[in-house]
């Protein structure tokens, strides 16, 4: 991971680590709400790939409607690219779940589960459109997570193989 001050412009707006941790969070909340023993670990490694990305995120928007694994079957493009953009993404991940920590609204459970603090973060969604949509997607994109309920098939359905 580069110094902060290293980093492009672009990288420090998009890829801020207090921003992508109110992404995961709202996803972590969306999550805890069908399952309250939490996200596993390994499933909050995809949700920055697919709530900052825009195409992937406007199609999970559009497709809301449906279910998770219905949007990906229509749209196979997803796919495309995934697990190289999970691997790139990896850094400001792990670096926002540290910025979550650090201020008190993450917990790690014995069995690796991530829960959240009721009292974390505001409940209304605000900031620009482009960052407000990125958080309604996360928080659909961890209830659906929650309603699929492995890890493995997620995984294989976003193409990622161990």
């Amino acid at each position: 991971m580069k110094d902060w001050g290293t980093r492009p412009i672009e990288v420090r707006n998009l890829y801020n680590p207090a921003f992508c941790g109110l992404v995961l969070y709202r996803a972590l909340v969306g999550f805890q709400e069908a399952d309250a023993r939490g996200m596993p670990f390994s499933m909050s490694l995809l949700v920055l790939p697919l709530a900052l990305q825009r195409h992937s995120r406007e199609v999970i928007q559009r497709g809301n409607r449906n279910y998770l694994l219905r949007v990906v079957a229509d749209h196979p493009e997803l796919q495309v690219g995934f697990p190289q953009r999970c691997t790139e993404m990896l850094p400001f991940t792990l670096e926002a779940l540290g910025v979550l920590h650090s201020v008190g609204t993450l917990s790690v459970s014995e069995d690796g589960r991530l829960t959240t603090r009721p009292d974390g973060v505001r409940k209304t969604v605000s900031g620009t459109d482009e960052s407000k949509q990125a958080q309604r997607v996360a928080t659909f994109i961890g209830k659906e997570f929650a309603s699929i309920g492995r890890s493995s098939t997620i995984y294989a359905t976003m193409g990622i193989r161990p």
